[in-house]
């Protein structure tokens, strides 16, 4: 809302700085024989009362190119409106995954803590008939003490996280903000070339840079227009009682000082550093888009593979120890390090599920365009 009015109250500048300059209207009197008022009205021709009307011309075309350079200012003005909805969006999406990541690392967290515990339960069955070491129902404690902890630091992140969401949407602190556990692994529905190609077109940032360009092109003619003087029209009545009335005309011109030059040369740098501005901002934009747009693409690989093959892998391997660890057929460090590869394996599926969605965020942000799943 901050940045909509100011760039409304930036859209009434052009009318402003396009129109002329006030117009002066003077009063006066000129007397004979004594300084009051009308004093030898009628009888001098040197005295009289009038009224003058001042109005200063500026240069033909140097009206016009001041409403159109608070044009272009009012133009970059909604481009920075624009961004800032972008970034909050942005922002918005990218925390409230960060939220699943959470929620889902509590998920997580203790379905392990479940399986860990029917692990310790057979551990200490074995350790009490003398099939099994007591280190290893330390080992899985320890474990048990660990997992707590992450679910400490995951509640923590959580609650981090809806403090900021509800601050985004300026919404009470106190609500808790329910996400699903599941959420869909998308496809990237734009080819790299395609969000290129509408960065150039619809990024606010680059349009912002463009109208900056724009403006100070403008600039640098009125600065030659500058060069050129301006000019002030006078005109007069001057009433002499019985007399008849003094009509005045006059034109005065400003001659502009020879500094004028070096004005000129600012702003022709300063309209070389726009577009050198803009160019820079290009190619930066560009490189984040091709960054993310990499990282989007490799997260979701990892994420496929994770869920398709790496995951149900690990967990068959996890239920054929712990049949076989049920059975004495298998010991406890085998069960226990299967069951930590599916747990990190599950935390990384859920990683790479967070940080695809969070480059997505990001390249609409940068390309000003929703990204379609």
């Amino acid at each position: 809302l901050a940045a909509q009015k100011k760039y409304e109250a930036a859209r009434q500048r052009p009318s402003q700085a396009g129109s002329l300059p006030a117009t002066t209207v003077s009063l006066g009197y000129s007397s004979n024989a004594a300084p009051y008022p009308v004093a030898g009205l009628g009888h001098d021709v040197t005295s009289n009362a009038g009224v003058t009307l001042s109005q200063e011309i500026p240069f033909p075309g140097k009206q016009k190119l001041r409403g159109e350079i608070a044009a272009r200012q009012a133009d970059a003005e909604f481009q920075d409106y624009l961004t800032v909805r972008l970034n909050v969006v942005a922002r918005l999406k990218q925390a409230y995954f960060e939220l699943h990541h959470a929620v889902e690392g509590i998920a997580a967290t203790t379905r392990s803590q479940e399986l860990l515990q029917g692990i310790l339960r057979v551990s200490e069955a074995r350790y009490a008939s003398g099939r099994a070491a007591q280190q290893d129902i330390f080992k899985a404690q320890t474990q048990f003490s660990i997992f707590q902890a992450q679910l400490l630091r995951y509640r923590q992140e959580q609650r981090s996280r809806q403090i900021e969401i509800s601050a985004l949407l300026n919404r009470p602190m106190s609500g808790s903000i329910e996400v699903p556990l599941d959420i869909v692994l998308g496809e990237m529905s734009a080819a790299l070339p395609q969000m290129l190609a509408q960065a150039r077109t619809t990024a606010p940032m680059l349009a912002r840079e463009q109208k900056n360009v724009e403006g100070r092109e403008l600039a640098a003619n009125l600065a030659r227009k500058d060069c050129y003087p301006d000019y002030t029209l006078s005109g007069g009545y001057f009433n002499q009682g019985s007399m008849p009335p003094m009509w005045q005309f006059r034109v005065d011109v400003k001659l502009p000082p020879r500094s004028r030059r070096a004005a000129v040369t600012e702003q022709e740098f300063a309209a070389a550093q726009a577009r050198h501005a803009y160019e820079g901002a290009s190619v930066a934009l560009e490189a984040r888009i091709r960054e993310d747009y990499a990282a989007a693409e490799t997260a979701h690989q990892l994420a496929d593979l994770y869920r398709n093959s790496v995951l149900p892998e690990a967990r068959l391997a996890l239920e054929s120890s712990l049949a076989g660890y049920q059975s004495g057929s298998l010991d406890f460090l085998s069960v226990f390090s299967n069951l930590m590869n599916v747990v990190d394996n599950e935390f990384m599926f859920h990683d790479e599920v967070m940080q695809f969605h969070m480059a997505l965020a990001r390249l609409e942000e940068m390309t000003g365009g929703e990204i379609k799943q």
